[in-house]
């Protein structure tokens, strides 16, 4: 009877049953109901996989070049900081939580590129984004970070951002390494974990948050987007934000950033036309193109003016180049008419009470006497009637 038992023993100790229920039975460790529970479930079978839904985690983890099964995170770390709908405000925090980007032009062989000017990521699809991590002092030990897309504008933001169908299905990169569904992965990372929260429904994929080597000021982690902005089915060409925070084990937030993310074919061409529209669009009005030669015409027509109305004062000689000499007389008889026109009006009456001509009107021209400009064949005809009577 004792070696019966002893085997019954030594079949539900096997590996699968202690691998799968080492979590479950640690966590539960102060509760000993709980830990009963799990013992009572995994004994009934001892061979069957642990539910990681109720963990936390999806059952395939991993990223990059490997697959695997990895140990189901805590529920206390992943459903802490869960939010139906998450923030997405910068929080530095008290260890000085921040994100940089590589360097990079617009060129059309980019993979990808970050705008400054837009706070914006512009990436292909399952190409690498590096996204450097820096502290300005160290988090406590066991810290995570967290990555998640969520849609940017109000009318979306309450729907999960998940593959469209036909990558989702795809077998071009579903290696096994993620979740089908999920959009972004991590690289090169064995130690990420992909979660599904049970409440929000929402993806995210968090790393151990890792101390930078010597010589640098920052931690790198290679993120990967696995779907474009414009998939049907999909994002569906809405936008995106990615927020990254800085969790301690227990979910406690310590920092958040928040960038804008689209993933199209050409990333360089799409950040040179968004950063030009925005320029257009802030640029004043009065600074524009075309606003410049209008108002050098402008200047141009007011400074003719000007020069035209301050002829009257000036006294000087003027010069007109004539090529006919019947033009020349024709000219020559209008400025001695409109000369003698000048010495018979008087001069503008300084005060009020000075009278304002001495002239009588019989001898101005019936065309004057309207109040109109004579006309060089009046002024001609007075010039000779004057001279004819200087003769007599």
């Amino acid at each position: 009877m004792d070696q019966e038992e002893d085997l019954d023993l030594d079949a539900t100790l096997s590996p699968p049953l202690s691998q799968n229920t080492f979590w479950s039975w640690w966590n539960g460790m102060e509760n000993e109901s709980s830990m009963s529970r799990v013992l009572d479930m995994d004994l009934a079978d001892p061979m069957g996989p642990l539910d990681f839904q109720e963990a936390g985690t999806s059952p395939r983890t991993g990223g990059g070049g490997g697959g695997g099964y990895n140990c189901p995170v805590p529920v206390s770390a992943v459903s802490v900081t869960a939010s139906i709908v998450p923030s997405t405000e910068d929080y530095i925090g008290d260890h000085g939580f921040e994100l940089a980007f590589e360097q990079s032009g617009t060129a059309k062989s980019v993979t990808c590129t970050y705008s400054p000017e837009l706070n914006k990521l512009f990436c292909q699809l399952a190409k690498t984004c590096p996204v450097h991590i820096k502290v300005t002092s160290l988090p406590p030990h066991g810290s995570i970070i967290r990555a998640m897309a969520v849609y940017k504008k109000s009318e979306h933001v309450a729907e999960v951002v998940k593959r469209c169908p036909h990558h989702e299905r795809s077998q071009e990169y579903n290696d096994g390494t993620a979740p089908a569904e999920h959009l972004i992965r991590v690289e090169a990372n064995q130690q990420a974990h992909y979660i599904s929260d049970q409440n929000t429904r929402r993806h995210s994929v968090t790393v151990p948050y890792e101390k930078p080597q010597v010589g640098t000021d920052n931690t790198t982690i290679l993120y990967n987007f696995m779907c474009n902005s414009s998939c049907m089915g999909g994002m569906n060409r809405r936008a995106i934000l990615t927020i990254i925070t800085l969790e301690t084990p227990q979910g406690e937030l310590l920092g958040r950033r928040c960038f804008e993310v689209r993933v199209c074919a050409c990333p360089g061409r799409d950040r040179r036309t968004e950063e030009e529209n925005v320029r257009k669009t802030t640029a004043p009005r009065g600074k524009s193109k075309k606003a410049v030669p209008q108002k050098n015409c402008s200047e141009n027509s007011k400074k003719s003016s000007g020069e035209v109305g301050n002829n009257d004062a000036d006294s000087g000689p003027y010069t007109l180049q004539i090529r006919k000499w019947k033009h020349y007389l024709i000219l020559k008889k209008i400025l001695e008419a409109f000369e003698f026109q000048e010495m018979k009006q008087p001069a503008e009456p300084e005060q009020q009470g000075e009278p304002e001509s001495r002239v009588s009107r019989k001898d101005l021209p019936k065309a004057q006497k309207r109040g109109a400009a004579p006309c060089s064949f009046c002024a001609k005809r007075l010039k000779m009637k004057d001279e004819a009577q200087d003769s007599d």
